[in-house]
Parts: structure tokens; sequence; C-alpha cells
């Protein structure tokens, strides 16, 4: 116990890794043996990371259960792990989200023992990006995370998989490139990669490099970050590898994919681009919110032109990270103001709350897919008489990411929203004039939510779905289980955000 406790980060990082080493040695046709051991192998880290919470000191500055560990002393570089609120949020969202997302796979039978395996090293790279407090441990986990998706859109995906893989990794490493070097040119100015050291020293520094002026390097090098982080989102116009990666990915993939990898991206706006650069980030704070508005508004549109259900909700992805980096891109701006802190912490719960929603909308479409073998909307219709369970939980999480008020969605949006138009009314106009044209988008969020109730559940029955073989089933026990728990968060930061706002918003005092 006392090992867990000295090294409660670590534990929680690797275990998932070390489980899915010693799934390597399971009898290989022992399907129903792969899946428990994995749904118990994520829910370790899982426990831990409640322990983690209980025991975080959101009063605290700075970052808390700090581990160091000589990784490649010649560069400077570290294992160095620790959390704050920012990250501690998301550390829980991804060990919530994976055993939730295992358990969705329950129905795969088909090369379970792989499938698992690189699930569990999936949860490892995303929780090492979020701990990273080095900054070529955070490209490492970066990185790392990638494959296993690849391979789990490549491998259990629908029937485009093979083009929707590759476009998938071909634009996150291609946006990682960049990334590569502006960490490697920290790495050679400063001797360390340790982030809290480079942060200290980076936003301030003014020698020429090369005898290049010190603002030329820390332009590029700013967008380079930018530009990495922006694929990941995906702000528009880097999105178009989302929607085929959502739609040809089996579910659990989608439900992860959207539920946490975006979140990389975002949160690598908001634990290196805004304290690594905050003349540069403000100087194009504009800019970030142009393209972030345009997320929202466009990702609307396209999401209300879908037919596929599933290509729906993938674009709605596109719509809600755009209000994160609204958020974040008004921060930007306004960096010390109270609407610049409200739209912040707006962007964090947002990051938060949109892992929950989207996570509950994939796994729904997932529900229905595997008992009509369609996800055409055209194809679907009354069948609320038919699933009335499932029909109610469609409606609920759609209302969550709706935004109606009471819900989780609601609080955040309404804080960017708020934060975002205060920023524009009191600093720069052209701030509050984006965030009104992102009304336009919201607007669209519930026609487009909507349309998809109403194809889905309403309207005139499909008869094909009524009788004999084609007969549509209610949601079973497994699918409700897996349900229950974002329900409940989605309901209860709805009615009380205090409980995680707390926590991210002595963060973001810290921090910004």
């Amino acid at each position: 116990m006392n090992f867990i406790a000295t090294h409660l980060l670590s534990t929680i990082l690797f275990f998932p890794a070390v489980a899915a080493l010693v799934m390597l040695f399971l009898p290989k046709d022992e399907t129903k043996l792969h899946k428990w051991f994995a749904l118990g192998a994520s829910l370790v880290p899982f426990v831990l990371s409640l322990v983690l919470w209980f025991n975080f000191d959101p009063a605290q500055p700075g970052y808390q259960f700090e581990e160091m560990y000589t990784w490649y002393a010649a560069i400077g570089s570290s294992l160095h792990l620790g959390v704050d609120g920012l990250s501690l949020s998301m550390v829980l969202l991804t060990t919530l989200l994976t055993p939730i997302a295992i358990l969705a796979s329950f129905s795969i039978n088909d090369r379970t023992k792989a499938y698992m395996i690189l699930f569990l090293f999936l949860e490892t790279g995303m929780l090492g990006v979020f701990m990273a407090l080095d900054l070529l441990i955070f490209f490492v986990f970066w990185e790392v995370g990638l494959v296993p998706m690849y391979f789990l859109i490549n491998q259990w995906g629908s029937a485009n998989r093979n083009y929707a893989s590759m476009k998938f990794m071909i634009y996150t490493m291609g946006g990682s490139l960049g990334l590569l070097l502006a960490v490697q040119l920290l790495g050679v100015l400063f001797k360390t990669y340790d982030l809290q050291v480079i942060t200290e020293q980076w936003a301030t520094y003014t020698a020429p490099i090369g005898g290049i002026p010190a603002s030329t390097f820390k332009a590029v090098a700013f967008w380079a970050f930018v530009i990495a982080f922006a694929v990941k989102v995906p702000l528009w116009p880097f999105h178009t590898w989302l929607p085929d990666a959502h739609t040809e990915a089996p579910t659990a993939g989608s439900m992860i994919l959207a539920g946490v990898l975006l979140k990389l991206g975002a949160y690598g706006f908001l634990r290196l681009v805004l304290p690594l650069y905050p003349e540069e980030a403000k100087y194009f704070a504009g800019a970030l919110a142009f393209l972030a508005v345009a997320a929202i508004v466009f990702g609307a549109f396209g999401s209300y032109a879908q037919t596929d259900f599933k290509r729906l909700v993938a674009y709605s992805s596109v719509n809600h990270m755009g209000f994160v980096v609204l958020g974040i891109a008004a921060a930007a701006y306004a960096a010390g103001t109270a609407d610049a802190h409200i739209a912040l912490n707006g962007a964090i719960l947002q990051m938060f709350n949109h892992g929950l929603s989207a996570a509950g909308m994939f796994f729904l479409v997932g529900v229905i897919y595997e008992r009509t073998h369609t996800r055409n909307l055209e194809e679907l219709g009354g069948l609320f008489p038919l699933v009335p369970v499932y029909g109610g939980i469609l409606i609920f999480t759609s209302m969550a990411s709706l935004g109606l008020p009471g819900l989780n969605g609601f609080i955040s949006e309404f804080l960017v929203v708020r934060g975002a138009f205060g920023v524009g009314v009191n600093s720069v106009p052209v701030m509050a004039i984006y965030t009104a044209v992102a009304m336009l988008g919201l607007l669209f969020t519930g026609a487009y939510i909507l349309k998809g109730i109403k194809k889905v559940l309403h309207g005139p029955m499909n008869e094909h779905w009524a009788h004999g073989e084609h007969k549509l089933t209610e949601i079973n026990a497994r699918e409700v289980i897996v349900m229950v728990p974002l329900m409940v968060l989605i309901l209860w930061i709805g009615l009380y955000p205090a409980w995680i706002l707390d926590v991210i918003n002595k963060a973001v005092v810290v921090l910004f």
C-alpha cells in the first residue's frame, strides 16, 4: 500500500500496459476470459483515480503527487509526472470511460485478445499525455496513443476502415511533425525538457537564437504547437479526418475517440500553448476564435445535413469542441480578467462534459446498429413504442448534448459563451461578434439533435422493425449498465457543478 501511495501516478499510468502484457500469456480462444480480465484491469486505474481525486487538495498551488525518474539524462529528459486540477479531471475522465468502453465491447467476439490488449495500451497512452511534465515524454505518449487507435479502426472497423484509419494516421502524425521540431528546439535551448523549467524561462526569453530574433522563433514554434493541437481537436478546416474515423471505428473506439482523444488537442492548448506563448496567443487570439466559430457553425450545419446517424454524431463533436477552443481564445486575449477566467473554466468543463455525452451518444448509435445493421436515418423511424427504455435514454443523452438546462452541457457552454462575450464587450468587440455568430451554431445544435431523435424514435413506424426476424429488441441490462454512470454524471454536473468546477477553477487561477 505504501508503494502505491508513493507511486500513485505511475501505478495508474502503467497498470493498463502491464495488464496488456499479461494478457499476451492468456489462452488464445478464451473470449470470455479476455473480456473480463480487460474490464477488471481497467477498473483498477479508475479506483486509484478516485483515490487520487479524494486526496487532491484544490487549494494547494502547483502540481501534486509528483514523481520523477531518470529516462534520458544525456539530453535532460526524465519521466516527470504530476497532476493539477486541469489534468486530474482528464485523468478521471479517461479512467472512467475506458472500462465503460471495454464493457461496451463485450459484443465483440472476433480476436478479442488483441482487441482488449490494444484498448489497455491506448489507456496508458492517453493517461501519459495528461500526466507528463516533460515535453519529450509528452510527445512520446502523444504519438503512442495513435497506434492502438489506428489498429482498432483498421481491424475492427466498418467497410471503409482502411481509408479511415490511414487518413486518421496521416492527419494526426502530419500535424505532429512541427510539434516534434518545436519540442526539440526548446530542449536544445534549455538543455532540459522539464515543462516547469521551460515554462518559467521561455515565455520571457528574448535573446536571439542563432542570430535570429527570439520573437520569430516563438511565432514559428507557436504555430507548430497550434497546428498539431488543432488537428487533434479537430478545428475547422483540419477536421475532415474525424467523420470518417468515427463512422468506420467500432462503437467503443468511437466512444474513446470522442470522449478522450479529442481532448488531447484541447489539453495541449491549455497546458502548453497558453503558458509557453502568452504574447503570441494574445496576438493570434482573433484567428483562433475565428477557427473555433467556424468549427461551431460548420460542424452544426454538417451534422444537420447527415442521413447517417453515426456521422451526425461525429460532426457534432466538431461543433462542441469548437466551444472549447472559443473559451481558450477568449482567455488567451484577456488573460487575467474575470471574463477570461469564466471562459476558461467553461472550456475545461466542456471537455469533461463532452466526453460524457459524446461517449454516450456513440454507444447508443452502436446499440441500434447492432440490432438493425443500418445507420441510415431514413430506414429507421417511429421506434419509440418498440424500445421505450432505449428511447428514454437516447432522449436524455441527446438533451445533454443539446445543452438543456439542468444537464451538464448547459453549464459548460453557458460559461464559455458568457466569458467570451464578456471579453468582447469589455476588451475587443470582434470577440463579441464571434460569440454572437457562434449562437447560430448553437441554434443548429438543437436542430440536428432534434432531427436525430425524430428520425429514430418518432414519426410513422417503419414496420420492418416490428415483426418477424427483424423485430427490434430492447436495450439489454449490460448496455444499460454502460449508460448509467454516464447519465448519473450528466445529471449530477448539471444540477451541482461545484464539485468539479472547484477543482478546475483553482487550477485556472494558478496557471493563468
